[in-house]
């Protein structure tokens, strides 16, 4: 197999060594900083960026100043940006919380494993507490552990039931369902 000669980066009118990728990269212009210090302090851009966030899904205050900072955004211009988007209704988190319960309810995951993600995404207390409070009146945790430990036990009717049902409670945990909620149900 033949090699292909790969062409020099210089510039046809230049000599070596003058203008070449690498001379570029390790010679900066005075006053000018890196792409990142120059995005540190670019509220457009950080605006943008949490725009372009958003389309994707709703994301928490704490999630979005996080994921702007991953960015090289600087912790001032970030907050500034949340402060932006919730003065202007862009962000909100009880909203946010409320629609996460309802999509992870329909998945089905446990009211903990919920709780828990909302927690991690920086949401306070009192907020997941009333997403929590409208959610419970039409979710029946019982019935749907019943349903899916009955489901998960149809598929595994082949093997041994004591291994099967611990299958079956493993599972169940990792849907974030209550250990003694899925024992009660396990035992009938």
């Amino acid at each position: 197999m033949k090699k292909k000669r790969v062409k020099s980066l210089t510039s046809p009118n230049k000599p070596e060594g003058h203008g070449s990728a690498s001379d570029s990269r390790s010679h900066k212009p005075e006053g000018h900083g890196s792409a990142s210090d120059s995005r540190s302090h670019n509220p457009e851009k950080a605006k943008e960026y949490a725009f372009l966030l958003l389309k994707f899904r709703l994301r928490s205050e704490k999630e979005l100043a996080q994921r702007l900072r991953q960015k090289g955004f600087s912790e001032e211009l970030s907050q500034e940006t949340v402060n932006f988007l919730k003065d202007k209704h862009f962000i909100d988190d009880r909203v946010f919380a409320r629609g996460w319960v309802s999509s992870r309810l329909k998945r089905p995951f446990g009211l903990r494993r919920i709780k828990q993600e909302l927690m991690q995404k920086g949401l306070d207390k009192q907020v997941i507490e009333e997403a929590f409070v409208q959610a419970k009146e039409d979710y029946d945790e019982t019935g749907i552990v019943k349903q899916l430990a009955e489901q998960r036990l149809a598929k595994l009717k082949n093997i041994e039931p004591l291994k099967a049902k611990a299958r079956v409670y493993a599972y169940l945990m990792r849907r974030g369902f209550s250990p003694d909620l899925i024992s009660n149900v396990l035992r009938k």
